[in-house]
């Protein structure tokens, strides 16, 4: 008989494997998260309200940026530069096969 709890789940994966196509894919998230939703469309929406501002639900958004959108700035910001590190990991990484975890090949 054998023992569940000393079998893994899923077979080791061979060593060798392209994690680059996950940096790359991660990277972009990253960077069309942060820097077109957090920057782009922070900025964009801040400079096209007028004068009186817009309420939608709880926000208001006005000509001007206030602590939160400052701080959605900032967040967007760093977000997209961890994007370019996730790049830069890809570009610096071996090439290695594509392999998906755990399907044995």
């Amino acid at each position: 008989m054998e023992e569940l709890s000393e079998r893994p789940p899923v077979p080791p994966e061979e060593r060798g494997g392209d994690e680059r196509i996950g940096w790359w894919i991660t990277g972009t998230l990253l960077l069309l998260v942060g820097w077109v939703g957090g920057v782009a469309a922070n900025l964009a929406l801040h400079r096209l309200a007028p004068a009186s501002g817009w309420r939608i639900g709880p926000w208001w958004i006005g000509p001007t940026m206030g602590p939160y959108a400052w701080a959605v700035f900032g967040f967007g910001v760093a977000v997209g530069l961890f994007g370019l590190v996730l790049y830069g990991l890809a570009r610096n990484a071996p090439r290695g096969k594509i392999v998906l975890p755990g399907y044995p090949y």
